[in-house]
């Protein structure tokens, strides 16, 4: 429900306006721009259409629900809808100004307004509605603005009247004493939710100018295409974190108490959490003090709130207090710090191999993301050799087919790609890429033979992306194997980090240069060695599958700015293998589909998902909210997936050590469960006849 965007939007907070402040973001604007057009695959101009697009992304970003911004305010803003590309060519903050100050005030009034609103019950008997319009306009006044508070927070309040009414009798209209007597609780927390909230962000380490300047820069980066990209420099390492490199963290997690509160759940060794010798498991967390600021108060938090506090990016020392067993309360200095990841921390995040055991032997490994060799050891530690390793395992199993599960890997290292797709194919062309220079670059794998060359099976869906939508290509066009599942993401193009700096030369730049501001600029473009490319309209599988990915929207085509897709000259030297069964799989796959309740379920659910995305009207009348609470409901029993069908194989581990197989025991069984579940799996294993034949 898009009223609970209301809580995440209102935490941009604001500090007093500093011109001065506002200095660096105006000058990395400017920065962005010029290494855009210097770097660029496919330079956009910096002109009136691209200062619409910027305008447009930073006030969505600001305030998507036009909650905070009168219609005054937006004409004073629209002002200078085209011309930001003058002010940033021209290093100028007025709008930047305007922006901060005219924010700051809003947020003060609608802190207030807050107060004022919860003072008084909220009364559903009342035949009120909050509507579309009123949903994707702003407020035409400050009184308007009360209105729509009010609307939204009684929307919220009623939302969780409906919670609690289902838990005690569902198909039961709640009486007004039982709403009386828990809407002034939930009144009260929606309250405090969203004025903590406000707090968090005015006691941050960056304050409102650092936070809309940075937006400012991200939404410049962002109308060139949706992957280009501006960082702080936390925003670095979260990035290069999801690529496998060991992120900075405080070394502390956390879990409910009995009335929903966070309190600490584990400490991990090595970390400042757990060296201070201070915490304990069962701790409360009670206030959160970054330096020089003053404590929010966190005591009645939910698990949720304190982590993304914590995330807070611009600081990475922060003191807690907490209310020990006893009672007593004491306070804690953490530090961010890099830390050595758990056993079970890697095993979550790497390749997984097992057997399939029915009428035949089949080998899975999943691979959950392309994640590179940080450390330098030529890669030892790359995901590409970790998949190595199980072949070999498998391989000694005696296997008669592989399947490749790639399916909600967003991608990661190129270079790791390279290497994976050359355990499948003998040495040759595997992609090109167009970078700015008229002549494509072929990548190439330099390694003769292969690890592998039985039946080989892909699983891919809608966030497959980038490094796996590569693989999925090359296996494609050398014939090496079936592409099985939904059409992938459709992204096509590389990036590369550098440091805010114009004067970078892409030749020899080693990437280890430390600013405080980055870019990840779209330096090249993608193309398959047939000379198309996966860019926009991904990976067509060989075999479709309906997945609940389908639902949404969420592919490169969807985004905003996206780069089309074009073509180049096939690769001269690639030589495809033998075309494969792919009419054979099909039918069997379509048969396979046709006796499955679970297909007959994904298609039922995508239909009835691209429905409901459309906008309509809320009635705040508690009887029209339970009726269409009781609706939604019967909708969503006829749409609950089906029980588990009978499973074809078995799911067995290959041989390891004995220490090995005793770590790796609980994991591995819900591994087993999982797979034994999926109706995918099940689909492909069947499929492997259809090529070993």
């Amino acid at each position: 429900m898009r009223i609970f965007l209301f809580l995440i939007l209102v935490v941009v907070g604001c500090n007093v306006l500093d011109a001065q402040s506002l200095q660096k973001p105006v000058t990395d604007a400017y920065l962005v721009s010029r290494m855009v057009e210097k770097f660029h695959i496919q330079p956009r101009p910096l002109d009136d259409e691209r200062s619409e697009a910027i305008f447009r992304e930073l006030m969505s970003s600001l305030d998507d629900q036009r909650i905070f911004f009168t219609q005054d305010d937006m004409k004073k803003l629209t002002a200078y809808r085209l011309q930001l590309d003058d002010e940033i060519k021209q290093r100028k903050s007025n709008f930047l100004q305007l922006l901060v100050t005219t924010y700051k005030q809003r947020l003060q009034q609608a802190d207030t307004m807050l107060d004022n609103i919860c003072k008084t019950p909220f009364n559903f008997a009342l035949k009120e509605r909050y509507t579309v319009a009123e949903d994707t306009i702003y407020p035409r006044d400050i009184a308007a603005m009360h209105v729509k508070m009010y609307k939204l927070l009684k929307l919220y309040v009623l939302a969780g009247v409906m919670q609690y009414a289902d838990a005690i009798n569902p198909n039961k209209l709640p009486v007004k004493k039982f709403v009386d007597s828990i809407e002034p609780s939930l009144r009260k927390k929606a309250n405090i939710t969203i004025k903590r909230s406000v707090k968090r962000i005015l006691q941050s380490p960056q304050g409102l100018e650092f936070i809309i300047g940075n937006m400012y820069c991200e939404a410049l980066a962002t109308t060139y295409d949706p992957h280009t990209a501006y960082f702080s420099a936390d925003a670095k390492e979260d990035f290069e974190s999801n690529l496998g490199k060991k992120p900075l963290e405080y070394g502390v997690t956390f879990s409910k108490d009995e009335d929903g509160h966070a309190q600490i759940d584990y400490l991990k060794p090595g970390s400042s959490a757990y060296q201070s010798g201070r915490l304990n498991k069962g701790d409360k967390i009670q206030s959160i003090q970054w330096e020089k600021k003053e404590p929010i108060d966190v005591s009645d938090a939910e698990v949720s709130e304190i982590e993304q506090a914590l995330a807070a990016n611009g600081g990475n020392t922060v003191n807690i207090t907490v209310k020990k067993a006893d009672g007593t309360l004491r306070q804690v200095a953490l530090h961010k710090e890099r830390l050595e990841k758990e056993q079970e921390e890697e095993e979550e995040d790497k390749v997984k191999s097992f057997i399939l055991q029915g009428d035949r032997k089949v080998g899975y490994i999943s691979l959950p993301a392309f994640y590179s060799d940080w450390e330098g050891t030529l890669g030892i530690n790359g995901c590409a050799n970790d998949v190595a390793k199980e072949i070999i395992k498998l391989k000694k199993e005696n296997i008669e087919g592989l399947m490749l599960d790639l399916r909600y890997n967003g991608g990661g290292s190129m270079q790791e790609a390279i290497e994976l797709a050359g355990i499948f194919i003998d040495a040759g062309p595997v992609g090109q890429v167009k970078t700015r220079d008229p002549k494509a670059i072929t990548l190439k794998d330099v390694v003769r033979g292969t690890i592998y060359d039985g039946p080989l099976l892909l699983l891919v869906n809608g966030f497959s992306a980038s490094a796996s939508e590569m693989v999925a290509g090359v296996m494609q066009d050398y014939n090496r194997a079936l592409i099985v599942g939904s059409p992938t993401y459709g992204k096509a193009t590389a990036q590369v980090v550098l440091p805010i700096d114009t004067t970078i030369n892409l030749e020899n730049y080693n990437g280890k240069a430390a600013t405080s501001s980055y870019i990840k600029l779209t330096t090249s473009k993608l193309f398959r060695i047939n000379g198309t490319t996966a860019q926009a309209h991904g990976v067509q599988p060989d075999v479709l599958l309906p997945d609940l990915t389908d639902a949404t929207p969420e592919r490169e085509a969807n985004e905003k700015n996206v780069l089309p897709a074009s073509t180049i000259d096939a690769n001269k030297y690639y030589k495809p293998l033998p075309p494969l069964p792919v009419a054979a799989a099909d039918a069997v796959a379509k048969k396979e589909m046709a006796s499955s309740a679970y297909f007959k379920y994904v298609q039922q659910f995508v239909e009835h998902a691209k429905a409901a995305v459309a906008k309509k009207d809320y009635s705040l009348y508690i009887e029209d909210a339970w009726l269409e609470k009781r609706r939604k409901d019967q909708v969503e029993a006829s749409l609950k997936e089906p029980e588990t069908e009978n499973a074809i194989f078995k799911v067995i581990k290959p041989a390891t050590n004995q220490k090995q197989r005793e770590h790796d025991g609980e994991l591995n069984e819900e591994w087993k469960t999982d797979l034994l579940n999926d109706a995918y799996v099940k689909v492909a294993y069947q499929l492997m006849a259809a090529m070993k034949q």
